[in-house]
């Protein structure tokens, strides 16, 4: 079993900067991409940024310029750090994993998500 834990949301005013971070545990074999996702009620999920593991990341036309998704491939975690936040990056944020397992069966898991309200 793999496990996806997240942490750094929280509220933060618009123009501020928030950094959430991502750790994937368990029976992994080897990760093919760490990225995230933000999800706001009532309207499609959508991806922020991936990073395909000896790749280059790609982000959203969004956040471009202003969010930078980066990698620790010896402690299997992905980290995003948000600046330049305004009101319209509220949402919930995923953590997301393509990888293979133990098993050499190739899965995607998320993490239960943090929420990032940006408001002041």
């Amino acid at each position: 079993q793999v496990q996806l834990m997240e942490s750094g949301g929280g509220l933060v005013q618009p123009g501020g900067s928030l950094r959430l971070s991502c750790a994937a545990s368990g029976r992994i074999f080897s990760i093919n991409t760490m990225g995230w996702y933000r999800q706001v009620p009532g309207k499609q999920g959508e991806l922020v940024a991936a990073a395909p593991t000896g790749g280059i990341a790609n982000y959203a036309d969004s956040v471009k310029g202003r969010f930078t998704i980066s990698r620790d491939n010896a402690k299997n975690t992905v980290s995003l750090q948000m600046n330049s936040l305004k009101p319209e990056d509220t949402a919930v944020y995923y953590c997301n994993a393509r990888l293979l397992g133990s098993d050499y069966v190739g899965r995607t898991y998320w993490g239960q998500g943090t929420q990032v309200t940006v408001s002041s």
